[in-house]
């Protein structure tokens, strides 16, 4: 929904994005044009939340890895050495906003130590199930770091530099948004054995080519932007979206505006 789109529609009034992420909407163009935006950002939450926390469990205790190992090479668990206990474990949230505290509260639940970053949020405050911390301490401590910000305002966040602060043990998720990591620099990061491994629900370019230089990493685990997916969030999301749109039609307030209004203008 670009400039573009919304000079060529003059009688549009609302947009309502099918998902959470707005970033595929021109939010200063719809302020201009007198276009209120709106999302379904609690459609998928838990679901999120469960994708993330499987990527993780998957990347520290080894289970894709043993069982490629296991069907075509031999059974021997020492392959897997070193596996850590989960509740000697730190895991670091980056995002406390809605998906970050579900899955902050999922991952304390099955014993890990959890701490959280977000620009929000005031050192030493619990939100939840996370302790906030910089988020240079998040690197420094995690052993295991997850995803949950908005693409915008954090472009390239995870890049070489961070990857080099972080623990060379550590692994990282990122069920959020494509760019918030530095893909080449994580390319990189894995072939080097900076980090221990990475699993990524999203990247900046999807869909991903298969003879991607990224792809030949071992220790990286890939899933085609589906941590949002269940029979029940795709039927909440599009009824939600649906009803949204018929709130506005009938001049009532929308649950989910992007865009305010302030003296009768939108601003971003």
């Amino acid at each position: 929904m670009s400039e573009k789109v919304m000079k060529a529609l003059p009688e549009l009034k609302y947009v309502v994005r099918y998902g959470v992420g707005v970033d595929t909407v021109d939010l200063k163009a719809a302020a201009e044009y007198g276009i209120q935006v709106g999302n379904v950002p609690d459609y998928g939450m838990n679901e999120v939340a469960d994708h993330a926390l499987a990527l993780l469990l998957m990347m520290l205790r080894k289970t894709d890895q043993m069982n490629r190992f296991t069907k075509t090479t031999g059974w021997d668990y020492t392959q897997s050495i070193p596996i850590r206990r989960f509740s000697e474990q730190t895991v670091g949230v980056v995002g406390l906003g809605r998906i970050g505290r579900n899955f902050a509260e999922k991952a304390a639940a099955l014993g890990f130590r959890v701490i959280g970053y977000d620009p929000m949020v005031n050192q030493g405050e619990r939100i939840g199930n996370a302790e906030a911390v910089s988020f240079e301490e998040l690197l420094k401590q995690s052993d295991a770091v997850s995803l949950h910000c908005p693409a915008d305002g954090n472009q390239n966040l995870f890049d070489m530099e961070a990857f080099r602060v972080m623990k060379d043990s550590a692994v990282i998720v990122n069920a959020a948004r494509g760019g918030i990591i530095n893909e080449e620099d994580l390319d990189r990061a894995l072939k080097e054995k900076v980090i221990a491994g990475a699993a990524l629900d999203c990247m900046k370019s999807e869909p991903m080519m298969t003879d991607s230089s990224i792809f030949e990493n071992e220790n990286l685990i890939v899933t085609p932007h589906m941590a949002w997916y269940s029979e029940e969030a795709a039927m909440e999301l599009k009824r939600k979206a649906a009803e949204e749109a018929v709130r506005f039609a009938k001049g009532e307030a929308i649950h989910y505006p992007v865009n305010r209004i302030e003296g009768g203008r939108y601003y971003e």
